[in-house]
């Protein structure tokens, strides 16, 4: 399981640079510059937990490094294909299929037990399961 620490470290490596931000709407966000530079802001303040730290990292991290990125002016069908593309990113980047089905032959089987034990709500273990096992992100399908 990848720790905070591992992903301030990762985005280090790759040239992200991650900073403390006054947001006004987001927990945080990302973008790209027009030489192809990343950065992520970060309002600590807004940020509950760790966990919620390390959970809006890893997303952010999904659209730098798939270079998912849209405008606020970009259609809603727009937008939901790049946020596809970062949580699908941060799914794999902290939780494997092996490590999944290692966690169920374990006995957690349920969403809370799962999420618990890979330390993220249970919201991010929903679409965990869902892109494992259906192949999409479309929780409300499923649960």
């Amino acid at each position: 399981m990848t720790q905070l620490s591992e992903l301030y470290c990762f985005a280090e490596n790759e040239g992200i640079t991650v900073d403390c931000f006054k947001l006004n709407k987001k927990e945080a966000l990302s973008l790209m510059d027009d030489l192809g530079e990343c950065y992520i802001a970060i309002d600590p303040f807004k940020l509950k937990s760790a966990q919620d730290e390390r959970l809006k990292l890893v997303h952010e991290l999904g659209h730098c490094c798939t270079g998912s990125f849209y405008s606020f002016s970009a259609a809603c069908d727009v937008r939901q294909k790049h946020e596809n593309r970062a949580d699908k990113w941060a799914i794999k980047h902290l939780i494997s299929e092996s490590k999944l089905d290692e966690a169920i032959a374990n006995g957690y089987t349920e969403i809370w037990s799962l999420a618990e034990y890979f330390d993220v709500t249970e919201d991010f273990m929903k679409k965990v399961v869902c892109w494992y096992t259906y192949g999409n992100l479309d929780t409300e399908l499923y649960f």
